[in-house]
């Protein structure tokens, strides 16, 4: 056992089978294209301490709760339920929760994830600013209600923490220093992801038609976008990166326990990495070493990006790169606080395009100041520089976000508005408090409708930001001839009156 795990694992009296459930995510076209990889990471802990762990993939199943039930119905022995959730899950998973308490009583009920993440990171700074029944506050309480016990941060190793008896109802490894904050040598010692706890094959993504699996190289981003979670939380904010070797490993690992040769590079941004095309070097001989052909996908800063980069990529085996560029307004760049200017993405753009490089370009709306003629520069931009592909979104102001940690209360808009305003501009962004234990719309392009805007600004309401969203999309694809997004229907759960405990294998895995 790796020596950091065994150090946790010692003198507590754990429990020796856990479930660990991965949410439906019905906000999303399809939510069975990439494995989550977090409680996989922990899922790989817990069997290497000697711990029986059974994974409900519940992704794209619609009836999820008929799973949930039937599951906690047949499996009396398991108390022990362990759940990850983003914000716009939290819906989904205070429905498993109310399945599970109500079949299971004394179960031991844990949460960690992003949004407890970022909850616990915007609460700390209420705190630390005096901040009285503030927002974050609020659905801190609204956690704790839910939960026997809370995971902030990186949960490989904090898991063992959570699961003792008498577990605190926090666990906080989202602070530097801290021994469950996993380091560059504890993210390199770590197992790989238990990919073979999920069902695989009922996973479906591909890059230039070869069937690709998503992989993490490194941890945090070190930007300071207005919209963008985690801004708050050290396990997002810090970079932490593998050796090289490492990460080599795990792609020769899963091409072989896979059989596949496509991967995709889920890092925040991969060249914020100095030693990026090294190990673009390094997967290129990899690639030559296998005799094999990679096809790769990631994400890059696109004022970072340069030719050796862009080189390099291609060598490796890359065809896409995804680039938040956000907006083709410099007035817009500046208050979201990019760090990018519309010069530098069109750059970005021309860099990727000499090296044979496909680009998707994901692009947002409803920032700070937002108006009828910024949304109409970042139309103007993406019919410039003729992405690949593109997204497409209205933000949402989720918990752990400038646009969200820094409002106030703007009550002559309204009793529940609160409201962001730059420093730097003085533009503001209105957003109404909304209710995330309830709400998950559709917060990705939906070509047949069902988007909804929850930020208006102070020259748009949300009504007209949709019109314009859904405008703005349907135009550029129609121009570039980029074809729309479709809707994956999700997959009916197909039980046995609860009498049996045979699940699908797409749905229940168990540790041999």
């Amino acid at each position: 056992m790796n020596t950091k795990l065994h150090t946790f694992v010692l003198g507590k009296n754990l429990p020796s089978k856990i479930c660990l459930i991965i949410p439906e995510a019905s906000f999303l076209l399809d939510s069975r294209v990439f494995m989550t990889l977090g409680i996989l990471k922990i899922a790989a802990s817990l069997e290497e301490a000697g711990i029986g762990v059974e994974v409900l993939d519940l992704s794209g199943i619609s009836n999820y709760t008929d799973v949930v039930r039937d599951y906690v119905e047949s499996r009396k022995d398991i108390v022990h339920f362990g759940l990850t959730a983003t914000t716009p899950q939290l819906p989904a998973v205070k429905q498993i929760v109310k399945e599970i308490r109500a079949r299971q009583p004394d179960a031991k009920i844990i949460l960690g994830g992003p949004h407890v993440t970022l909850v616990s990171a915007a609460y700390k700074r209420e705190v630390k600013l005096s901040v009285v029944d503030g927002r974050a506050a609020k659905a801190m309480k609204g956690l704790e209600a839910l939960f026997d016990t809370l995971v902030a941060g990186d949960g490989e190793v904090s898991v063992f923490a959570a699961m003792a008896e008498n577990a605190p109802r926090l666990i906080d490894a989202d602070e530097l220093g801290s021994s469950l904050f996993l380091t560059n040598d504890l993210l390199t010692e770590l197992p790989f992801p238990a990919r073979h706890l999920v069902d695989a094959t009922s996973y479906h993504y591909t890059i230039d038609g070869v069937t690709a699996y998503s992989l993490i190289a490194q941890l945090g981003c070190p930007f300071a976008c207005g919209f963008c979670g985690g801004r708050e939380s050290n396990m997002l904010r810090k970079i932490r990166t593998r050796t090289t070797e490492n990460i080599i490993a795990e792609m020769v690992h899963m091409h072989r326990t896979l059989g596949c040769n496509g991967f995709m590079f889920y890092d925040d941004e991969m060249n914020v990495n100095p030693g990026m095309v090294g190990l673009m070097d390094a997967i290129a001989k990899a690639q030559t070493d296998l005799g094999v052909e990679w096809k790769l996908r990631g994400f890059i800063k696109s004022q970072l990006f340069n030719d050796k980069q862009a080189a390099a990529m291609y060598k490796a085996g890359f065809r896409w790169i995804l680039v938040g560029f956000e907006s083709g307004s410099e007035e817009i760049l500046t208050a979201i606080n990019k760090k990018a200017t519309r010069s530098e993405n069109t750059r970005c753009m021309e860099i990727a395009k000499r090296h044979g490089l496909k680009v998707k370009a994901l692009m947002s709306m409803g920032h700070p100041g937002e108006t009828v003629e910024t949304i109409q520069a970042t139309k103007d931009w993406l019919l410039e520089v003729k992405p690949d592909d593109f997204d497409i979104t209205i933000i949402t102001c989720y918990p752990g976000t400038p646009y969200y940690d820094q409002a106030v209360r703007a009550p002559e808009r309204g009793e529940d508005v609160w409201v962001y305003t730059y420093p730097q501009t003085g533009a503001h962004l209105y957003q109404f408090d909304v209710d995330y234990e309830e709400t998950a719309d559709y917060y990705k392009g939906d070509p047949d409708g069902g988007y909804k805007a929850y930020v208006f600004t102070d020259t748009m309401s949300p009504e007209q930001l949709v019109t314009a969203r859904n405008d703005l999309e349907r135009d550029v694809r129609l121009t570039l001839g980029i074809p729309f997004n479709q809707s994956i229907a999700a997959q009916q759960y197909e039980h046995s009156m609860g009498q049996g405990s045979s699940f699908p294998e797409r749905i229940l895995k168990q540790s041999r």
